[in-house]
């Protein structure tokens, strides 16, 4: 019963939770407040995928035989990914709101998510403070930014813009090759590739394919959102069968995306990259422009002026 409440708050700190929240907030409720934070746990994601690389410490369980792993895990453990999404996703859910309930709500899943991590034996107490310390630095770096960087963003040509949101994700992805270089030709220890195969977890070579799918992904995301900043993004409100024909698209779509990794597979970093990028400039530009075609949403706001040109006159 405990472990199960463990596992439920583990849950609450995970891509798994955090992603689908955030696509269907977009698609169908807040799409401009999902949106920043789309951005801001896609930075967070590459940030502690790059990390792991650079620290490559073992979770306890690895190293210690008194500790139990309850999760299969074949990722290296410092930083705590999940304690800093929770900082992460719900600090920045909280700062959208003055209500000191919510804040203080906010602040006990945060805690929860770090402690069950500890419980479950695949981090130890200092691997949950780094990412809590890591996720409350980007948080607040990011809100502190965030009015600046979109300003002079949007006042960009659209085509400038694009090109920015890829030279931004190939700089990550250099930067994560970088990151890599240490471990080239690293085995792993006897001791840690049996724990991890005790825990139903797998031991294979260390790649690219974390950071090289959340670099893609911020590429992705930052191209569509410039896309459709530009065509006057989209109204999120509807009906309920609006909102789950919007679903039922957007899915479809990033289904379509999906198919040739289930037909050929795509392990390698440059493959997990590319669809990573395709799915974020389809879950961001693609989707809010079908579901305008298909008039399932509006656009509230047409776009008078491409950025980066002088505005036209409006006739009279």
């Amino acid at each position: 019963m405990l472990t199960g409440f463990w596992h439920l708050m583990s849950f609450l700190g995970s891509a798994a939770f955090y992603v689908p929240v955030v696509l269907v907030l977009f698609w169908c409720a807040a799409s401009r407040r999902a949106a920043r934070g789309a951005v801001i746990l896609l930075s967070g994601a590459y940030l502690v995928a790059v990390l792991k690389l650079v620290f490559h410490d073992p979770r306890p369980y690895w190293t210690d035989p008194a500790i139990e792993g309850e999760q299969p895990d074949s990722s290296f453990g410092m930083p705590s990914g999940h304690a800093h999404n929770a900082v992460v996703a719900w600090g920045f859910a909280a700062a959208q709101t003055r209500r000191r309930a919510l804040w203080a709500g906010a602040a006990v899943i945060i805690v929860l998510v770090g402690l069950s991590r500890v419980y479950l034996g695949v981090h130890s107490i200092g691997q949950v403070l780094s990412g809590w310390a890591i996720g409350l630095g980007l948080l607040v770096a990011a809100l502190v930014a965030e009015p600046f960087l979109v300003r002079w963003w949007t006042r960009l040509h659209l085509a400038l813009q694009l090109a920015m949101a890829l030279a931004v994700s190939l700089l990550l992805l250099a930067a994560a090759w970088a990151a890599i270089q240490p471990l080239e030709g690293w085995q792993w220890p006897n001791a840690w590739a049996q724990e991890i195969r005790e825990s139903g977890g797998e031991t294979g070579p260390v790649t690219l394919a974390d950071p090289a799918r959340a670099a893609g992904g911020v590429g992705g995301v930052l191209a569509g959102l410039s896309v459709l900043g530009t065509r006057g993004w989209f109204d999120a409100a509807g009906s309920a069968r609006r909102v789950l024909a919007r679903l039922a698209v957007a899915l479809g779509g990033a289904a379509a995306v999906q198919i040739p990794v289930l037909l050929f597979g795509g392990s390698h970093p440059l493959q997990a990259f590319a669809v990573q990028a395709l799915l974020g400039l389809w879950a961001t530009a693609g989707a809010p422009e079908a579901f305008v075609r298909l008039r399932l949403a509006a656009r509230p706001t047409p776009a008078l002026t491409p950025p980066g040109e002088e505005p036209t006159e409006l006739r009279q």
